[in-house]
């Protein structure tokens, strides 16, 4: 069919209910081909694999290995007329600057990014406190319709619009479609974090306040940030570029001048 060439990967794996809604609304938009992980990969970020096991699948391939492996795997290899890479949906929302680099579904977009191939990385958000465990709550009970129509739209109208001529991947968290149709609003990611640290005996128990003042509707966030917008019912899309950026330091280049190799 007409439309870009799209490759679909996640990192919750090949058989989770979010990926194969957004499989079946982008598949109105362009020639779909899934590249996902076997097996369930969350929060594994880059990591990144020396070989794979590849093997067919009815949405495309599954790979035995991380978001980024299928990524690679994906773009020199399965699929390499690809023009836009979708990871996602996700089983959870990806919010907030600290968790980009933490999640495996925001990854796969950024390793697109390398190869110059624009991409959406998926999310959505589930309102449950952080000692919840996801693996009991049952993806028949979750609606994706939120995430899918916002990633339908953006992969059909963001290239014509020029999106990707300034960012390199957009970061989209959808709520759960339960409160009646939800506008798209830009955002930043939110710059609040909360993560704490106890320890109890021989172990540290690490913990994120944020999600339990998310369930409240209770957070820090200022207006624009991804997080509120999410909490307050909107879809989040933030366009942000990869590559790690640098300042003139005059600070540093002063020691830099000074430093004496030899001791």
């Amino acid at each position: 069919m007409d439309g870009p060439t799209i490759l679909l990967t996640n990192d919750d794996g090949i058989e989770a209910a979010g990926l194969r809604a957004v499989y079946d609304g982008l598949s109105e938009v362009g020639d779909v081909v899934t590249v996902a992980p076997a097996t369930d990969q969350s929060a594994v970020g880059r990591k990144l694999s020396h070989e794979v096991d590849v093997w067919g699948h009815e949405l495309g391939f599954v790979v035995e290995g991380t978001p980024a492996d299928c990524v690679v795997a994906g773009l020199e290899s399965l699929v390499p007329e690809t023009d836009l890479v979708v990871a996602g949906c996700n089983r959870g929302a990806n919010l907030g600057a600290y968790t980009l680099g933490r999640s495996g579904t925001v990854s796969a977009a950024v390793e697109a990014s390398f190869f110059d191939v624009p991409a959406m990385a998926v999310s959505m958000y589930i309102p449950v406190r952080d000692d919840t465990d996801f693996t009991e709550i049952d993806d028949a009970d979750l609606q994706y319709d939120e995430a899918v129509q916002a990633t339908a739209y953006l992969a059909e109208r963001a290239f014509e619009a020029g999106v990707f001529e300034q960012c390199d991947y957009l970061n989209i968290n959808a709520p759960v479609a339960d409160r009646g149709p939800a506008p798209l609003v830009v955002t930043r990611p939110s710059l609040e974090y909360e993560m704490t640290a106890e320890r109890n005996g021989d172990a540290v128990t690490l913990h994120d306040r944020i999600w339990e003042r998310m369930a409240d509707g209770d957070i820090p966030d200022p207006e624009g940030t991804d997080r509120r917008a999410v909490v307050e019912g909107a879809v989040s899309v933030s366009p942000l570029r990869a590559p790690h950026t640098t300042e003139h330091h005059e600070a540093l280049d002063m020691l830099a001048e000074s430093y004496d190799s030899e001791g």
